[in-house]
C-alpha cells in the first residue's frame, strides 16, 4: 500500500492552477494580496512610486517560487505574505542609507473602513490623525521603525518577528518598547492627542 498524498486545499489547488499556466488562477491571487502588499511596502517606503515597484517585484518572486509552496506548513495568505514581509525588509535594509524625504499620499491605495455614525468632519480628523502617525512613525530610527511597524501595523507575533529579522527576542521587544516610547515622545512634540488613535 502506497503512503496517502497530502489532501489537496483550495489553496494548493490554486497554486497548482498558477504553476500550469491558469491565467485566471493567478490574476485571483493578485487580486486578493496586492492591497495588502502595496500597503506593506508602502510603510517601509513612504511613496507611492516605490511602493508599486516593490509590490510588482514582490509578485515576481511569489510567482517564482509558486512550486515551493507547501499546504502542510500552513495556509497560502501565511506563505505569501511572509515571503512579502521578507522582500519588503530586504529592500528597506538596502535603502537605510539613503532614505526617502516626505511621502506621498497613501488614499489612492489604502482601504479604509468607515464606521456608519461617522461624518464628513469626523472621517477627515481621522484621516489626518493616521497620516500624522505615519508622519511620526517614519522618524524614527531604522531598527525602531522596523520593529513597530511589523508588532503594531502588520500585527505580528514576537515570534514571528524574531523569525523575520533573525535577532533574539529580548532585542525585539526592547526596540518595540523604545519604538512605542520614542513615537510617543514624537506625537507629543507634534500635538497629535495619543488617546484619540
Amino acid at each position: 500500500m502506497g503512503a496517502l498524498a497530502a489532501p489537496v486545499t483550495e489553496d494548493s489547488a490554486l497554486v497548482q492552477r498558477c504553476i500550469a499556466g491558469d491565467v485566471a488562477a493567478w490574476e485571483q491571487i493578485v487580486r486578493e494580496y496586492s492591497r495588502r502588499i502595496y500597503n506593506l511596502a508602502y510603510r517601509f517606503t513612504s511613496n507611492n512610486e516605490g511602493a508599486e515597484d516593490l509590490t510588482q517585484d514582490v509578485f515576481i518572486r511569489v510567482y517564482r517560487a509558486l512550486g515551493q509552496y507547501d499546504a502542510g506548513q500552513g495556509n497560502l495568505s501565511n506563505w505569501l505574505m511572509r515571503l512579502a514581509r521578507n522582500l519588503v525588509i530586504d529592500d528597506y535594509r538596502r535603502r537605510q542609507r539613503t532614505p526617502t524625504d516626505g511621502g506621498d499620499a497613501l488614499d489612492d491605495h489604502e482601504y479604509h473602513l468607515h464606521g456608519s455614525s461617522d461624518g464628513p468632519e469626523r472621517a477627515l480628523q481621522r484621516e489626518e490623525r493616521r497620516m500624522q502617525v505615519h508622519r511620526a512613525i517614519q522618524k524614527l530610527t531604522p531598527d525602531l521603525r522596523e520593529c513597530v511597524i511589523l508588532r503594531d501595523i502588520e500585527e505580528l507575533t514576537y515570534a514571528d518577528i524574531v523569525d523575520l529579522l533573525k535577532i533574539p527576542e529580548g532585542t525585539v521587544k526592547s526596540r518595540i518598547n523604545r519604538g512605542r516610547i520614542e513615537l510617543a515622545k514624537i506625537l507629543k512634540r507634534m500635538h497629535v492627542a495619543v488617546d484619540d488613535l
